[in-house]
């Protein structure tokens, strides 16, 4: 997510491309999707699925074009470079000259020659990794690339939050109960309070945050310095998440066919659209990381249709998991962590499965909190930087990892409700970077694309919906969810 050009890195199979959009988008937020289910009801549920996962296709069909668009820029401005150190004799720039050394500003630009706006479609092969933030700085004024940097920020600290209360409640409900230590963790008839005991004296909601700061303390530092996840650790979280998953799946399945299913689910209930729609949002984030997939894969033809076939993969599963879980598990019974339903020994007979559901979350998370920690560190840098100045140690070194860590771990500290905290944070920053960011860039790079390489250009990579009526429709949408989302916390907020 940095403002920067970065290394493309190792080449992979379009196929290998689909299995890495597929983890990065299938995360956390699958485990809150049930419980979102079962308030929304079945049937609303599935239709805003299936549209949220459509607005958010055609959105990373914008990404992908403006990302076309800016290799293009970048290729041009490198020719024209490489042609004046070959012709540095000359005294006049040409006007080709003029439109490169001013290529990020729309006022100077000027149609270069129709014989140049011809030429081979390699212009818009998608080679350089040219990261959101770079994108912005090409695209957006000073005021737009500010407003993108606060967004990516709002939304990483929402990460953060969720991340460091998830964690210590997954801990907290696998090893507490309401009359003490418990091997078969959450009962299926018991309703747990905070306040409820869990060790002796100490309650649940002490031990909750017991947890908390020892999780702050063992992944805190890394905030401090700078880390990386490396393939075999994403391997590993990759197949220890898919063998949950499937676990869960087959489990629930196994009961509803064995005629053991609770669930009742209602057809539609409106007063549960608004943490479905954020928990949705975020549970189809990629666009941010967009760069970094669908630059290393080696053949780009088919892009768009494979993008596409990974979307209707992850709706099925989706559509698959929060199906079999609303109909086998009652909906005041479902958790905010769906795999601490499976934490239930009437539920789970071998107690090695039981901790493995129970606590995957918190190996999981435990790797990727580090990694979101320095990506937010990063962009805060980026967002003070200034041309030629570097920070004072203290600045580089402990000012920026502390605002960091400290206001994500103050969240999770108040509350551990994640339903809520995916909600909020999907619906909010989650909008900003899956709908309003992808339809603005798009729109500037179809401008710029225009104006620096003529009328008529075709963008090898351009979106399928490249009429400006869809752009005016995902702003509207975003506008209009926003709108929603705020009214209906309003609303709660008095009658509570």
């Amino acid at each position: 997510m940095a403002g920067e050009i970065t290394e493309t890195g190792e080449l992979y199979s379009p196929y290998v491309g689909l299995v890495y959009m597929f983890n990065l988008i299938v995360g956390t937020g699958a485990l809150t999707m049930p419980k979102a289910f079962a308030t929304a009801g079945w049937l609303v549920s599935l239709i805003l699925l299936v549209f949220l996962g459509f607005m958010s296709f055609m959105t990373t069909t914008f990404v992908m074009e403006a990302m076309a668009a800016a290799n293009a820029q970048l290729r041009w401005k490198r020719m024209e470079n490489h042609k004046e150190e070959e012709d540095d004799d000359s005294s006049t720039a040409s006007d080709s000259d003029i439109l490169i050394q001013d290529s990020y500003e729309r006022a100077e630009k000027r149609p270069i020659l129709s014989v140049q706006r011809h030429g081979s479609p390699s212009l818009f092969e998608i080679t350089d990794r040219v990261e959101m933030g770079q994108m912005a700085s090409m695209f957006f004024n000073k005021v737009g690339v500010n407003l993108f940097y606060f967004c990516i920020i709002i939304y990483l600290y929402g990460d953060l939050a969720i991340y460091a209360a998830a964690v210590p409640f997954s801990l907290m409900q696998v090893t507490c109960s309401a009359i003490g230590n418990d091997s078969c963790g959450v009962e299926a008839d018991t309703k747990y309070n905070d306040t409820d005991r869990c060790w002796g004296p100490l309650r649940r909601v002490d031990a909750y945050r017991i947890y908390l700061a020892v999780f702050t303390l063992l992944l805190g530092p890394f905030t401090f310095f700078d880390v990386q996840k490396t393939k075999y650790l994403q391997i590993l979280t990759s197949l220890m998440r898919w063998i949950a998953f499937a676990i869960m799946i087959v489990l629930a399945l196994v009961r509803i066919a064995h005629g053991r299913g609770e669930g009742r689910p209602p057809l539609a209930d409106l007063s549960g659209v608004r943490n479905l729609f954020g928990v949705c949002v975020y549970s189809f984030m990629c666009q941010h990381s967009l760069p970094s997939l669908v630059t290393p894969v080696s053949s780009k033809r088919h892009l768009t249709r494979l993008v596409f076939l990974d979307y209707v993969l992850i709706l099925a599963f989706y559509g698959l998991l929060s199906f079999t879980a609303i109909f086998c598990f009652r909906g005041d019974s479902l958790m905010d962590m769906y795999t601490l339903n499976f934490a239930r020994c009437d539920v789970v007979g071998l107690a090695a499965v039981r901790f493995f559901l129970g606590l995957f979350p918190v190996f999981t998370i435990s790797t990727n909190f580090p990694i979101i920690a320095v990506t937010l560190r990063n962009n805060w840098k980026t967002l003070f930087h200034r041309e030629g100045g570097t920070y004072p140690w203290v600045v580089d070194r402990v000012v920026f990892p502390t605002i960091t860590l400290v206001p994500p771990v103050l969240v999770a500290f108040c509350t551990h409700d994640l339903e809520s905290l995916v909600g909020i944070t999907g619906a909010y920053a989650g909008t900003g970077i899956q709908y309003v960011i992808p339809a603005f860039l798009v729109y500037h790079c179809r401008k710029d694309t225009q104006l620096a390489f003529g009328y008529g250009t075709i963008n090898k990579h351009r979106s399928p919906f490249r009429h400006t009526f869809w752009v005016g429709f995902v702003l509207l949408w975003a506008f209009s969810c926003f709108i929603f989302v705020t009214a209906n916390i309003v609303l709660s907020e008095t009658k509570l």
